[in-house]
């Protein structure tokens, strides 16, 4: 039984193949076309999934997409009579619509295919109901309490419910105008960061600063005695001009979500490249702290309901670390699971698990532990690359070694990061999900105060100096230098490093005495285990900083995206399969 899940026309676009129950290869689009957070239809994802699979478009038995615009139409229907949208923005949905809803034509016709037409029977899944899934049907729990929140899709902002085996109940909605996800999103766009998924920048930028807005966000943002949230619409424009949105073969856009009563309020909007001042660091933070108030109400409103300590979160909102961190202090929840993609690219895997287990009825088998499911290249293939890059490489003076015994590849790969170097890590199978996970890395050391400006001067000055870099730590050594234990593979937690390690691993602690964590287990990723194990070995310290193997683009995937960022930075070494390149 092949399953194809999408999610297309929208940003993160992305595809996957579940075989037999178990999730096989998953990708994003943007990792093909170099254009971050790409919307459209994910043409090459699925190409790569179904190669990767071993599977032709004909054995395709079911395709399920993390869309259903007839999803919650009654309410659609009154939100409409009563606020009149303009026609422009009524006929681009019904646009966008019927793409979603004839989509085995779409495929037909955006494959180009002719010799074999795809006659798979089509699902269309809603969007929370994906993304509830995406989490639930792959992690390791039975039962969970289930929720999702994001900026909004098939009119929904936020939902929740219990998941027992192979089925989902739905408890409830926070449907169009209300959203924890657009509130975030406005307010990032008054800040000056614009583009989508800028507000990881925000969240980031937040630690920096002092709360001293909450009255203000208060307002904007309201909790009634009833446990339900809701925006003051005042401060807000999308629910009478709609949101102007481009989602279609490019980077996606949205156009201004706040009002001039915003501005009225908290003063002028920073313009887009103005310096960030302190004004601003406190209005982020004021928003993170209104944020996680407001995501904790929600949770502990959804444990009440549940009676469950197994949490699975899933949505856009999910990838809000700085919150993820702060729940088993705020709830009553003891174990978390977020699927490494949890945003809407992870709607995809949704879309296809829901169909497997819910609507055909299988018994859950699988567990996302690993996300390396993206293309792989054999050390054949990169040396190719090299062979036809050695012009470029002489001029760089590069040395290139082929180091077969994995024990010295490490241990080259580790002297070099102890030693103050950048090291690129370019390794198996490309991860799947935003960050980057031990395969498609730029490693440095961690113990050095410096080491961020130093990683600026090299890679390059797009990181900013608020941005935080996560610490891959050995699974087994957690608890040495985070205050809490808990395992997080996928890069999606912060918890406070204890006081006596911050001086330790200075480059990778917050300002708030914080870290972003990212828990290796040996069985996981053996290569990359082995290598902060060499660079425990040389230092004594068993972890390393890792940041994502980009420079302002979609991470490497391939060996030729890798090698020209390394040529066009001044990265220091590259490491690609058993390949060791260096400059001298």
């Amino acid at each position: 039984m092949v399953i194809l899940g999408l999610n297309a026309y929208y940003g993160d676009s992305s595809a996957c193949i579940v075989a037999d129950g178990e999730l096989v290869a998953a990708a994003e689009e943007e990792r093909f076309t170099r254009v971050k957070h790409w919307a459209g239809f994910p043409v090459e994802a699925i190409i790569y999934c179904l190669n990767e699979a071993g599977v032709e478009f004909k054995h395709i038995d079911h395709i399920a997409v993390n869309r259903k615009p007839n999803a919650n139409l009654l309410k659609k229907t009154l939100f409409a009579l009563s606020k009149r949208p303009s026609l422009r923005s009524v006929a681009y949905r019904l646009k966008n619509a019927n793409m979603i809803m004839d989509f085995g034509e779409v495929l037909n016709r955006e494959l180009n295919f002719t010799c074999q037409r795809i006659k798979a029977e089509v699902h269309n899944v809603e969007h929370h109901v994906a993304h509830l899934s995406s989490s639930f049907f792959v992690s390791p729990f039975r039962e969970a309490a289930l929720v999702s929140v994001d900026f909004f899709g098939d009119f929904v902002g936020t939902m929740w419910g219990r998941g027992l085996e192979n089925v989902i109940e739905i408890g409830d909605r926070v449907f169009f105008p209300h959203s924890l996800g657009l509130f975030y999103v406005s307010v990032s766009q008054y800040l000056g960061f614009l583009r989508y998924g800028d507000e990881f920048k925000v969240m980031e930028l937040a630690a920096h600063g002092e709360p001293e807005f909450m009255r203000e966000m208060r307002q904007i943002l309201k909790v009634d005695r009833n446990g339900e949230f809701n925006l003051d619409l005042d401060y807000f424009t999308h629910h009478c001009r709609g949101v102007p949105m481009r989602w279609n073969d490019g980077e996606p856009s949205m156009g201004p979500l706040y009002s001039r009563k915003l501005e009225d309020m908290l003063g002028p909007a920073r313009k887009e490249g103005e310096e960030v001042n302190q004004r601003h660091k406190n209005i982020a933070a004021s928003l993170q702290k209104r944020y996680e108030e407001v995501f904790f109400h929600i949770l502990n409103r959804v444990y009440k309901e549940t009676r469950c300590q197994n949490l699975v979160l899933s949505g856009g909102c999910a990838m809000n670390s700085l919150a993820n961190g702060k729940i088993f202090e705020n709830t009553p929840f003891r174990e978390v699971y977020i699927q490494p993609a949890a945003g809407d690219a992870g709607g995809a895997v949704g879309a296809a698990f829901y169909v497997w287990n819910q609507m055909l009825g299988m018994p859950r088998s699988y567990v996302l532990e690993r996300p390396y499911l993206g293309p792989g290249y054999s050390d054949y293939k990169i040396k190719q690359v090299l062979d036809s890059h050695a012009p470029e490489l002489e001029r760089e003076n590069c040395r290139i070694s082929r180091l077969d015994d994995e024990a010295r590849l490490c241990r080259d790969a580790a002297r070099a990061i102890a030693e103050g170097r950048v090291v690129g890590w370019f390794q198996g199978r490309m991860e799947w999900g935003p960050q980057a996970l031990g395969n498609r890395s730029i490693v440095c050391d961690p113990r050095r105060p410096d080491m961020k400006d130093l990683l600026g001067a090299k890679v390059g000055g797009r990181r900013d100096s608020y941005k935080t870099f996560a610490l891959s730590i050995q699974l087994e050594t957690t608890g040495e230098y985070f205050e809490t234990d808990y395992p997080d593979p996928f890069m999606l937690k912060m918890y406070k490093l204890r006081r006596e390690k911050r001086e330790v691993v200075p480059a990778a602690t917050y300002v708030d005495g914080s870290g972003r964590l990212h828990t290796v287990r040996r069985e996981d990723n053996p290569l990359y285990w082995r290598l902060i194990e060499e660079f425990r070995r040389i230092t004594g310290v068993p972890l390393v900083l890792n940041t994502s193997f980009d420079d302002d683009a979609p991470i490497v995937h391939r060996p030729e995206e890798a090698l020209d960022c390394f040529l066009r930075t001044k990265m220091d070494v590259l490491v690609m399969g058993n390949f060791f390149i260096s400059r001298s």
